[in-house]
């Protein structure tokens, strides 16, 4: 694979890992469009792991209190750890049939339409008033649910994660942190998993320059679309989003000969 490639891929997954877009969709799309071959183990595992560095940056404050269990953020650490619970049952339970469902284009086209209007009612129905003080596990556990249909490709984890924090009355500043410090686990958990199933393949063609490359490309994407999204939410602008995800659903479709 050239090195161009890989760095565009680390783009992609970057930027719509954290916007609510799908990164599995984007890449799903790129891969049928451009005949990248993004099913490459070790390149994927590399590429997430990218994508925790913004995360860390950006809420390294959030994540010491979690990690010194302090006080005042024990009930955000519980409330985590139930949202990771349904996450964890659905992709074991569950991760051979999802998997399957990556070979149709037409699927992720579908996903994306249903993603953009989640978006769109969410924004129109969310009520916005309560913090991440005033979640339970409830609340958790259904965010976590969400997070766990994410694997579905077209179906994007933060969007889907924001937009069930939002119809339960969060604040969007409260569902885009609860919903990026729920995203570590289940990527740092992903990735190694299937970090022994890279020793076992080796580097699969690929240079240690690509892989850095790659992953340089998807931090530092990543950490931008996070800022964009944060900025976003503030305004209360996810329609943006919505018609993003509906013009690139029909394209989809249109390009699979649905329309």
């Amino acid at each position: 694979m050239e090195i161009i490639k890989v760095v565009l891929l680390g783009i992609i997954q970057g930027l719509t890992e954290f916007l609510p877009v799908s990164s599995s969709g984007h890449l799903v799309l790129f891969q049928s469009l451009f005949g990248i071959e993004s099913d490459q183990l070790t390149l994927e595992v590399f590429l997430h792991f990218g994508t925790l560095l913004p995360i860390i940056i950006i809420f390294r404050k959030d994540i010491i209190d979690i990690i010194l269990f302090k006080k005042e953020k024990r009930q955000l650490t519980w409330l985590i750890i139930i949202g990771m619970i349904p996450t964890g049952l659905i992709g074991f339970f569950l991760k051979d049939f999802f998997a399957g469902l990556y070979s149709s284009v037409s699927l992720v086209g579908f996903m994306l339409l249903i993603t953009g209007l989640l978006l769109y009612l969410a924004e129109r129905l969310g009520h916005n008033r309560k913090s991440l003080a005033e979640m339970n596990g409830v609340n958790a556990g259904l965010i976590g649910i969400a997070q766990g249909i994410a694997i579905i490709p077209g179906i994007s984890r933060s969007g889907i994660t924001i937009v069930a924090a939002l119809l339960q009355g969060l604040d969007r500043e409260s569902a885009a942190r609860y919903s990026f410090l729920l995203s570590i686990p289940v990527i740092f958990g992903a990735g190694l998993l299937e970090t022994k199933d890279v020793l076992a393949s080796g580097l699969e063609g690929l240079s240690w320059l690509m892989l850095a490359a790659g992953t340089t490309a998807a931090a530092i994407s990543g950490y931008f679309a996070i800022k964009y999204l944060l900025h976003i939410l503030k305004k209360g602008r996810l329609s943006i989003f919505s018609y993003y995800c509906w013009t690139i659903g029909l394209l989809i479709l249109l390009l699979a000969g649905l329309f």
